[in-house]
């Protein structure tokens, strides 16, 4: 029964407005090959001053300067900003969605009355 509770949940929520625009907002982020070749080459560096930094090392002035770069160039992009924004979106829904589960979780716990269905 939770399965079957959870799986339709699950539907709803995909079938959801917000879902659906994060949906089409990720797919436009990654048809847009500037953004995206900016996103990769910045978590490369990222990756990279993660080493050094586990290495005992701290990232150069230049890594960090690129960095700093390529967020601003990525946060100007409308393609990304939407995605931030639908995401942001759908991550409130599913906030109510969670609270909705608790509060269903604390009225079952104090119920005495059992339900099937």
């Amino acid at each position: 029964m939770i399965e079957d509770k959870a799986k339709e949940l699950g539907r709803l929520i995909g079938q959801s407005a917000e879902y659906k625009e994060v949906k089409r907002a990720s797919d436009s982020l990654n048809e847009d090959k500037d953004t995206v070749t900016l996103l990769q080459r910045m978590e490369q560096l990222r990756v990279n001053a993660q080493k050094m930094l586990q290495r005992g090392e701290r990232p150069t002035e230049e890594m960090e300067r690129d960095l700093d770069g390529l967020l601003t160039q990525i946060q100007g992009r409308s393609t990304y900003q939407r995605l931030l924004v639908a995401q942001e979106n759908f991550d409130k829904i599913m906030g109510r969605v969670n609270d909705w589960i608790l509060e269903g979780i604390e009225k079952g716990a104090t119920s005495s009355i059992i339900t099937l269905g």
